[in-house]
């Protein structure tokens, strides 16, 4: 905001941007949870295990880095990280059911 800048202008201008920005979370999400089926459907033909302590280990260092460099609290993108995990592992456990 400048501070010619009406704050009401400001304020719809800000929230166009974060809304944009929601919408493209809401894609990424989408095409990620489209790979991690595909995931799903592979460790089900292939009788592996839906969880993968590992990879998920892995998968939180990297998060937690990425997060330092996006001036974006670890923390919050470790909490991030477990609630699609449990969502994907639930994924993956339907997929072996039907197996």
């Amino acid at each position: 905001m400048t501070d010619a800048e009406d704050p009401i202008a400001a304020l719809t201008r800000l929230r166009g941007s974060i809304d944009r920005i929601d919408a493209a979370l809401i894609y990424l999400l989408a095409e990620r949870f489209k790979c991690t089926m595909q995931v799903g459907r592979l460790k089900a033909v292939n009788r592996m295990p839906p969880s993968d302590p590992a990879r998920e280990e892995q998968q939180i260092t990297r998060l937690r880095t990425l997060a330092v460099d996006a001036d974006l609290d670890p923390e919050f993108a470790q909490k991030w990280f477990g609630f699609v995990v449990a969502e994907v592992i639930r994924h993956h456990e339907a997929a072996a059911d039907q197996h």
